[in-house]
């Protein structure tokens, strides 16, 4: 397999900036989750790579060869689409071997490596089926296999799973991780689907607008989001974030005081204005005397989950989501937070202050 390396490679269309200065190294059998919103560039990402759009700028390099500018079949990629694109015409092992075929490999060589690889995606009993008799779960993994039948240096995901019903999905979002293992192929992941992004990758990049946001570890990605953005978009529910004041070693949220401890305040120095952000979970139920940042859930306003209860509660003027374990039958009348649980960014822009 093979090292990615995406140095500055931005796409227009016209006006509309859809990548701008992507820059990742995607190190030989990793596995990279792109997140992010509809529109973001995160497609348009692998259609550069994989040769069907033209870049507007930067290098893309594959096991160290420059591959801009080479056609689609000779850049060594294979990806596999949202929409599955089989050929309805064909059989399952038509499928598979077609781009051995297009290479000229030998039948029997064909033969062999397509049943090798439906055997790993566990569709060897449909060798001989058309796409019209299987179901969306078995068809993209033909996907898969058509993909990894040519040994390719780089593998791409473009939102496969997104056509697969929800109790399927999380099988087979198991079944690709453990494939993507065992084969050791580099690849990038592109996907809407934070649940996908977390679980899947060894790293995950946070786009929005044609930009990196944050690449990190997934757990680091949602422990200490980079910006307001990663920070409010990552996450299920997202985030709590609003505005706060600092000043003479305290934090002032409507009309909370909270103590700054050292470490923070110097990470604050400066900041008049910053954005506070807490996480769902960092609530707990909390007497009269506890300490730190203090939320009023509200009884009205409550969805029962099963292994969890969503309440919407203020904190000042701020309202506020708090996720409380179980099915709560009464909503506790005061939440908290502790100050350690709280994250810090800039009023002006968004960056992360801390801690």
């Amino acid at each position: 397999m093979a090292r990615a390396e995406f140095e500055r490679v931005s796409k227009r269309f016209g006006d509309v900036v859809a990548l701008a200065d992507f820059t990742l190294a995607v190190e030989d059998g990793e596995l990279v989750t792109v997140l992010g919103p509809s529109g973001c560039g995160k497609s348009t990402l692998l259609r550069l790579t994989a040769g069907l759009e033209p870049l507007s700028g930067g290098t893309i390099r594959v096991g160290g060869r420059s591959i801009e500018r080479l056609a689609p079949h000779e850049r060594d990629v294979a990806m596999v689409f949202q929409s599955y694109a089989l050929y309805p015409h064909m059989t399952v092992r038509g499928n598979i071997e077609f781009p051995l075929r297009m290479r000229g490999a030998a039948r029997e060589d064909r033969r062999r490596r397509a049943e090798e690889v439906a055997a790993l995606v566990e569709v060897a009993a449909l060798l001989d089926r058309r796409p019209a008799e299987l179901s969306g779960g078995q068809r993209q993994r033909v996907a898969l296999a058509r993909a990894l039948v040519r040994h390719p240096a780089l593998f791409l995901l473009d939102e496969p799973l997104s056509n697969v019903d929800a109790p399927l999905r999380a099988a087979l979002r198991q079944h690709v991780r453990e494939l993507q293992r065992r084969l050791e192929v580099t690849t990038l992941y592109v996907t809407h689907e934070q649940a996908e992004a977390m679980t899947l990758g060894d790293r995950m990049v946070v786009l929005d607008g044609g930009r990196i946001q944050q690449v990190d570890a997934p757990g680091a990605v949602y422990e200490r989001p980079a910006n307001t953005f990663v920070a409010g978009f990552v996450g299920t529910p997202p985030m709590n974030l609003f505005g706060a004041e600092v000043a003479d070693g305290a934090l002032r949220v409507g009309e909370q005081r909270l103590d700054v401890p050292p470490p923070v305040r110097e990470r604050l120095s400066g900041s008049r204005r910053v954005v506070v952000g807490v996480r769902p979970e960092a609530f707990t139920a909390a007497r009269e005397d506890a300490d730190g940042l203090v939320a009023r859930p509200d009884p009205t306003r409550r969805e029962l989950l099963g292994a969890e209860t969503i309440v919407c509660a203020r904190v000042g003027e701020h309202e506020v989501t708090v996720r409380l374990p179980g099915s709560v039958d009464e909503v506790p009348t005061r939440v908290a937070a502790p100050f350690g649980a709280l994250h810090f960014f800039a009023a002006d822009g968004g960056a992360r202050l801390g801690p």
